[in-house]
């Protein structure tokens, strides 16, 4: 056992979870917002890349019709 004989309460371990919470909280924050960032500009960059393999391949794919009056 221990030599520290006083008992351990919820409140004590509520306080310790909260602080430890609150440590995290702050130390994770900055990364959030970056990751945020770079999640849109990776979104953005991904998007405008299927755009224009679309674009291409629509003009690849595409059929001349000629019409002719008789």
């Amino acid at each position: 056992m221990s030599e520290n004989s006083e008992r351990i309460t919820r409140q004590s371990l509520e306080d310790a979870l909260r602080d430890l919470q609150a440590d995290i909280d702050r130390d994770t924050q900055p990364l959030l917002v970056k990751v945020a960032y770079g999640a849109g500009a990776a979104a953005g960059v991904l998007i405008g890349l299927a755009y224009l393999l679309g674009r291409r391949a629509g003009r690849q794919r595409r059929t001349v019709v000629e019409v002719r009056r008789i």
